[in-house]
């Protein structure tokens, strides 16, 4: 490849990084924590090096760049109500799906969850928008599989490893994918309020309503909630039928902060073919199987945005230099940088840890609880270390150059997907309130570490004396916070990860700060090393 020129009429161009590809595998947290939890390394890596591609990572950026056009009607007035997608799109969607992305979890190999993690890790920092389908998908297997009428026809196409974007039928396709279609616009996350009404047609249903988010409109279907006279109850909706297309009207794109690569829409139901799943008046008990398994996707995802916007940051800071030294060498930069290091660590091995319950049926209390703490936790770190890392470049890393600006924007997303902070805070207290066994493991999540840390003993006895009994909801942030963080903490401490000291002094102990850089008794050095094992 040929360098571009340096030499320019008015100056000479240094003390400017080079435009950067990151190693994906080069990433010592993950394989650590991937070796930890004995999970699967071969997919991963597959996976990390076809992502680690500077083709792939260019896509990911004409993909972001390029976003998805609404084509209501053909040129003679017909309606079409589909989504065109940029080439690179569609070539990232078939990258993840053919490695596994949706399937593997589902196809029995040992730390199949663990694997799938990972790999959602990977892809959110490359081009987080194409998760959002496969992930759905992944979700929504587990869904499928319970209605052996449906699962006939679409599990073989939902697990096929294979991209099939064609406007066709399910059964002359491929592979299919799975999106989702839930919240009206005078409930949002309060489901029971949905108008969306079913009504029988034989053997299926015909759905009339309006539905506020439709998360992958060009997907192969969608699964939803309608009333029936029986109460709110889910169905799969079937995009293009037999002899046509269904009736789902496409209203508008949404125009998002972020995810840009990925199409979400409003969308209407016009006496549309649907498929009940489940019984009727259980729909939100149906469903909730899909939103636990999208749970463990955002809280995998922003530990990926934060690592990826890490890279780019010590990337900078190794080639760029200020005042005779490089920025890498300043102290408070180091302190900075390596502070942000463990948040993306802690994120990592939670995460990790969550999707090795969901491989266990035994843990799956565990699961439940520990996967709504990890989302919350790793979700509000994120906006707050991604624009830490923006700010490590400066002015460059405001501007749309650097891959800083598409993770900044991205940063809200998966909190608020599928219930926001409060939501989820809230759901927290449900569950510790009505699963003994989901509180009784968490307690022995947090026991099991006891006596490696002093600064996590002591953490660790304040927070029991002060929750002897669940918190009102007024405090459930603050109860949320203390305990994914000390979640956290005993992941680390029990997997003997080399900064789990670190992240006890700078998260738990008596110098914990809000603001990177303001912790202290953290090993620099250490922290740095394993973050910079990129190449």
């Amino acid at each position: 490849m040929t360098a571009p020129r340096t030499d320019l009429s008015t100056h000479l161009v240094e003390n400017q990084p080079a435009r950067f590809w990151p190693n994906l595998w080069a990433d010592r947290p993950l394989q650590n924590a991937l070796d930890s939890l004995n999970a699967p390394v071969g997919p991963v890596a597959s996976f990390a090096r076809a992502l680690s591609d500077p083709g792939v990572q260019e896509a990911g950026r004409a993909a972001n760049r390029n976003p998805p056009e609404l084509r209501l009607f053909d040129s003679g007035g017909r309606r079409l109500d589909e989504v065109g997608f940029h080439p690179s799109y569609h070539d990232l969607m078939h990258l993840g799906l053919s490695e596994g992305y949706s399937a593997l979890a589902w196809e029995d190999a040992p730390g199949g969850h663990v694997a799938h993690a990972a790999m959602v890790y990977l892809m959110s920092q490359v081009e987080p928008g194409v998760c959002c389908p496969m992930t759905m998908t992944y979700a929504a297997i587990p869904v499928i599989r319970a209605s052996p009428d449906i699962a006939t026809q679409w599990l073989p196409k939902l697990l096929s490893r294979q991209y099939d974007p064609a406007i066709s039928h399910i059964s002359n396709k491929r592979g299919a994918t799975l999106g989702m279609a839930m919240t009206e616009k005078q409930g949002g996350s309060d489901v029971r309020s949905n108008t969306t009404t079913a009504v029988r047609d034989g053997d299926a249903y015909r759905i009339t309503g309006h539905k506020w988010f439709c998360s992958a409109p060009m997907s192969d279907g969608f699964l939803t909630l309608a009333n029936t006279e029986n109460g709110l109850t889910c169905f799969l909706v079937p995009r293009w039928l037999e002899d046509g297309r269904n009736s789902i009207q496409l209203m508008r794109l949404k125009d998002k902060l972020g995810n840009r690569a990925n199409a979400s829409a409003e969308i209407e139901y016009h006496d549309t073919l649907a498929y009940c799943i489940g019984e009727e008046g259980q729909g939100v008990r149906t469903i909730i199987e899909m939103v636990h398994h999208t749970r463990l996707d955002t809280a995998m995802a922003p530990a990926g945005l934060m690592r990826a916007a890490l890279v780019q940051a010590l990337h900078w800071c190794q080639n760029r230099t200020a005042f005779q030294k490089r920025l890498i060498d300043q102290p408070l930069m180091r302190v900075v940088l390596a502070d942000l290091s463990l948040d993306v660590e802690g994120a990592l091995a939670l995460g990790l840890r969550v999707a090795a319950a969901y491989d266990e049926p035994n843990q799956r209390p565990f699961a439940r609880i520990a996967v709504a703490l990890a989302k919350f936790l790793s979700n509000k770190r994120a906006p707050n270390v991604i624009y830490e890392a923006l700010e490590a470049l400066g002015g460059m890393g405001y501007v749309e150059d650097t891959a800083l600006p598409l993770l900044y924007r991205e940063a809200p997303l998966n909190s608020i997907w599928e219930g926001s902070g409060n939501v989820i805070c809230l759901d927290i207290l449900r569950t510790l309130h009505k699963e003994k066994d989901a509180a009784e493991a968490l307690e022995a999540a947090l026991v099991a570490p006891k006596g490696r840390d002093p600064a996590y003993d002591t953490a660790l006895s304040k927070y029991l004396d002060e929750w002897k009994s669940l918190p009102s909801e007024a405090q459930a942030r603050r109860f949320a916070v203390q305990s994914a963080t000390l979640l956290t903490a005993a992941t680390l401490l029990g997997s003997e990860n080399p900064v789990a000291a670190d992240y006890c002094a700078a998260r738990l102990g008596e110098g914990a700060s809000a603001i990177a850089g303001g912790s202290k008794d953290i090993q620099t050095d250490l922290i740095l090393s394993r973050a910079t094992s990129v190449a």
